[in-house]
């Protein structure tokens, strides 16, 4: 059973930065997917970034150049580095992890879910 703690969230003005982690307990697949998911009042949630467990990252379109996704294997850490923040990027950002067989990340089924942590940007 993978469990995930995020943390890191808070409120920002908008142009600023914000770098949110997530702490998994180990996981012991050797071939598997991390990502961020985000979820803003009264929306659907959306897929941030994923990264695989051989480091290859996939961005929303939308988010590209703006957001960084990396993992921290020796610290079982997952980041998610926010630079230029917008008020629309306001949400709870939520962590998420799953085995996979084909390392293909982006749409993958997640099974293991964290808590969430709040992000509020500031115009």
């Amino acid at each position: 059973q993978v469990q995930l703690v995020e943390s890191g969230g808070g409120s920002v003005q908008a142009g600023g930065s914000l770098r949110i982690s997530c702490a998994a307990s180990s996981i012991t697949y050797t071939r598997y997917c991390m990502g961020w998911f985000r979820q803003a009042p009264g929306k659907g949630r959306e897929e941030v970034a994923t990264i695989s467990s051989d480091g290859s990252a996939d961005y929303a379109a939308s988010l590209k150049g703006r957001f960084t996704i990396a993992k921290d294997n020796a610290k079982n850490t997952l980041y998610l580095q926010m630079n230029r923040l917008k008020p629309e990027d306001t949400a709870m950002y939520y962590c998420a992890a799953t085995r996979t067989r084909s390392g293909y990340c982006w749409y993958a089924n997640y099974d293991y879910w964290g808590q969430g942590t709040q992000v509020t940007v500031s115009s």
